[in-house]
């Protein structure tokens, strides 16, 4: 659980069930096997939901709604965040304010994209909470058994009754747990629920069905391989978007990286996609990109120079280092945020959004698109191979120094869109494919660490040259220097024998099948 402000935030992994109304639960504990629980307790709970008209938040499994009653009275946005998991961010209910806290609103908006948000439902819910314990008498577990009543709001309403239960874990219990109970429940007469969220099942009749894109390894046309690996970038790359405002760990990274595989599957698939109609898409997928880089950067460098700190000895400390990295990357960090939170709030981005719906909606599909995946795709990996083979020609012919250093770096984003190409296709070409994958990570491993020392030594300097000016002392941050220059030449030594391994014949015979 994480609190910033008044907003809480937690991860929440649970599962529901379906329970007919004379269905006894009288000893969770006991009928589940648990050395103890306590309960039930009584609730009584009120709340509205909130969507767009057309409902966008539920379509992508979230739920926005202010709940009375219960111990966590409140605004809940609730987000997916894998199987059986959501982010909820809690705000308190306020003086009597009815309209969604901005906070929440603006976490919300990769998906509404504008569009108001007003009243969808409202649920009413009697509730019997039991917490379920271990042997050590530690909270591992809370069931509770809802009687729901719901009611759709607008022009045409619908009401609802049903009984549920709901199982949801402690925050440091592992989800294997969930297994157990539920073999459990279902033994006892319990069914898995239709929907994941009570606002899901009101509303289903009124949620459009799924998206028609084939799954990756259901796909036989190279077309649909494309498209559901693009389909699933789009998904993380929404996903991540607020967790990014909220500053959760590794979260700019994530969300870059959605966007960057999602521009070297177009670059790589041209063949497949027609390029000049997915031109567009690409240039704003690398401007995203651009704009989340400042903040990944300063991410990068103030864990690896702290880290490179805590590993010198004090003596070799000279002046106040410590405190003059904090300064400096405490304001490298706030203006790079800066510019990524201009980034998702400006209306170029949601316009992107809109671009990536409508390719995943009308996709510019080539004649080779419906081509059988396993003969069709190779080829355009092939190709994305042969252009990493060329970077690497060029950084050989350079000596050492900066220009060699640009030549190791346009190998290593060619060898990212070909690790990227590659990882589009293994779901369908399987084995020979996730070989490659693995021997290309190593390949742009060596190649990452080499360019950030070549990004991070510059800062060194900087930092040294400042420390002077003040009257202060250097040496710290020449050692560190120093420390870089040897990893980036380790780096380049190693680098041979992971280029060799990649390309050994059953790595890549598979390119020319």
């Amino acid at each position: 659980m994480g609190k910033r402000g008044s907003v809480t935030m937690m991860r929440e992994t649970e599962r529901k069930y379906e329970a007919v109304d004379d269905w006894e639960l009288v000893d969770p504990a006991g009928l589940l096997g648990f050395a103890t629980g306590t309960g039930p307790d009584e609730q009584e709970l009120a709340a509205v939901y909130f969507d767009t008209a057309d409902l966008r938040l539920i379509r992508e499994g979230i739920t926005l709604r202010r709940r009375e009653g219960g111990s966590d009275a409140g605004w809940h946005l609730k987000l997916p965040a894998g199987t059986d998991s959501r982010q909820e961010v809690q705000v308190p209910l306020g003086r009597g304010t009815r309209r969604p806290p901005a906070e929440l609103v603006a976490l919300t908006r990769v998906y509404t994209r504008g569009a108001a948000l007003a009243p969808v439902a409202e649920l009413t819910t009697r509730r019997r909470r039991w917490v379920l314990a271990d042997d050590g008498g530690q909270a591992i577990a809370e069931l509770v058994d809802d009687h729901v009543t719901a009611r759709s709001m607008g022009e045409q309403t619908t009401t609802l009754s049903w009984r549920e239960v709901e199982v949801e874990l402690t925050e440091h219990t592992q989800a294997k747990l969930l297994d157990r109970i539920e073999r459990r429940l279902l033994q006892l007469g319990a069914q898995r629920a239709g929907s994941s969220s009570k606002l899901g099942r009101l509303l289903a009749d009124r949620t459009p069905a799924a998206g028609t894109t084939v799954k990756a390894k259901r796909a036989r046309s190279a077309g649909d391989v494309v498209l559901a690996y693009l389909a699933s970038q789009v998904q993380q790359l929404r996903r991540y978007d607020p967790l990014v405002r909220q500053d959760a760990p590794d979260a700019v990274h994530q969300m870059r990286v959605a966007a960057r595989r999602m521009r070297s599957a177009l670059q790589a698939f041209g063949r497949i996609l027609d390029r000049d109609r997915t031109r567009d898409v690409t240039t704003e997928l690398k401007w995203v990109a651009g704009e989340l880089g400042g903040a990944r950067d300063a991410e990068v460098m103030a864990e690896s120079f702290a880290a490179m700190l805590a590993e010198l000895p004090d003596e070799l400390k000279l002046g106040p280092v410590e405190a003059a990295f904090t300064r400096s990357f405490e304001r490298r960090q706030a203006d790079a945020r800066a510019v990524a939170l201009a980034a998702l709030d400006s209306e170029r981005y949601l316009a992107l959004h809109d671009l990536l719906d409508a390719l995943l909606a009308d996709p510019p599909l080539t004649t080779r698109a419906g081509r059988k995946a396993k003969r069709e795709l190779p080829k355009s990996v092939r190709r994305a191979y042969r252009r990493v083979e060329s970077r690497m020609a060029d950084a050989d012919r350079q000596s050492s120094g900066p220009e060699r250093d640009v030549a190791l770096h346009e190998t290593r984003k060619a060898a990212k869109r070909l690790r990227y190409a590659t990882e589009a296709v293994e779901p369908t070409l399987g084995k020979p494919a996730t070989r490659l994958r693995k021997r290309l990570k190593a390949v742009q491993q060596l190649l990452g660490d080499h360019q950030d020392t070549a990004v991070s030594r510059p800062v060194l300097r900087e930092l040294a040259a400042q420390a002077h000016l003040e009257g202060g002392n250097g040496f710290t941050y020449g050692l560190m220097y120093a420390s870089e220059a040897a990893r980036a030449e380790q780096a380049e030594k190693d680098l041979p024998a992971a280029w060799k391994q990649m390309r050994k014949r059953k790595n890549i015979a598979w390119l020319n099948a």
